[in-house]
C-alpha cells in the first residue's frame, strides 16, 4: 500500500448526527480488511485491556501476571501478547494501527569477519577462520579480522527472489482499484454505483438534503479509533469520526 495518507469522503447527516455512508478508494478498503487479520492479543494491546468489551481482556492481563514458574519450557509469554502480524495488508498498514514494521520471515544473517590477510601455506590459510567480533586475531597469523563478510542461508538466492515476488503481491492489497467502493456505518463494504447511493437515501429517510454535510476525513490518526469501534459498535463510522468531532461538525451546522 502506498504511504500516502488515507482519506475517505464521508456522507454525514448534521440533525441525526450521524454517518449514512462514506465513499472510499482502494487503500482505505484494504486497510479495513486487514484488521480481520490482527491477531487478539494485538488489538488488545493496541487498544489498552480497559477499552476492551467482554472478557479477552481477563485473558491478556491473566498472562501478564503469569509467574514464569508457570510457564512451559520453550513457550513466551510475548508470543501470546504481542503475537506476529502475519498479514501482508495487516503489516502495510502498520502506521496507522501504531505497529512496527513486520520482521522479515527469514532469519538475519550475522556479521561475520575474516583475517585481512591473504597468506596460504600448505598447513593452513588464514581465509580458514571466521569470526563474529571485528578485531579477534588470527589464529594463523595473528593479524586482526576486520575484514566483513556476509552469512548466506541454504538456497538464499531463490528464497530471495521469491520474496521479492511475493512483496510484489502484496503491494497490490487485497481489492481492485478499479472502482470506488461504498462503506457503511458499520463498515459493510461494496462496490459504489450512484443508484445504490438515492436507494440508500431513501432507506435512511432523509427528508432534508440541507442537512447533509460531505466531509472528506484522513485516516492516518484515527485508525485505532476505527479498530475499536469495530469490536464494540455497529456505528462504526459515526463513533470513529463523527463522536470525535461533533464540535467541528456543530460549526458547520452553524455556518449553514
Amino acid at each position: 500500500m502506498a504511504s500516502t495518507a488515507l482519506s475517505m469522503k464521508l456522507l454525514i447527516d448534521t440533525k441525526a448526527r450521524r454517518v449514512l455512508f462514506a465513499e472510499a478508494g482502494k487503500d482505505v478498503i484494504d486497510f479495513l480488511f486487514s484488521l480481520l487479520a490482527l491477531p487478539i492479543g494485538t488489538a488488545v494491546k493496541l487498544l489498552g485491556k480497559d477499552s476492551m468489551v467482554g472478557c479477552v481482556s481477563n485473558l491478556y492481563a491473566s498472562i501478564e501476571k503469569l509467574d514464569g514458574t508457570y510457564v512451559q519450557p520453550g513457550a513466551s509469554k510475548g508470543e501470546l501478547l504481542r503475537p506476529v502480524v502475519l498479514s501482508p495488508a495487516a503489516t502495510s498498514n502498520s502506521s496507522l494501527l501504531g505497529l512496527p514494521p513486520a520482521s522479515s520471515a527469514q532469519s538475519k544473517s550475522r556479521s561475520l569477519f575474516r583475517c585481512c590477510n591473504t597468506n596460504s601455506y600448505s598447513g593452513g590459510n588464514c581465509r580458514s577462520y571466521v569470526t563474529e567480533t571485528s578485531g579477534t586475531s588470527c589464529p594463523f597469523c595473528g593479524s586482526s579480522m576486520k575484514t566483513a563478510m556476509t552469512e548466506v542461508h541454504p538456497a538464499a538466492a531463490g528464497q530471495v527472489a521469491r520474496a521479492a515476488e511475493a512483496n510484489d503481491e502484496r503491494a497490490k492489497g487485497f481489492v481492485q482499484g478499479i472502482v470506488t467502493y461504498t462503506v457503511m456505518d458499520d463498515l459493510t463494504v461494496s462496490p459504489m454505483s450512484s443508484i445504490s447511493s438515492i436507494t440508500r437515501l431513501n432507506t435512511f429517510a432523509v427528508k432534508d438534503l440541507g442537512a447533509l454535510h460531505e466531509k472528506t476525513v484522513q485516516l492516518r490518526k484515527r485508525g485505532l479509533a476505527i479498530l475499536k469501534a469495530s469490536l464494540q459498535s455497529k456505528t462504526v463510522l459515526t463513533d470513529a469520526h463523527v463522536g470525535h468531532e461533533s464540535t467541528a461538525i456543530s460549526r458547520s451546522i452553524c455556518l449553514g
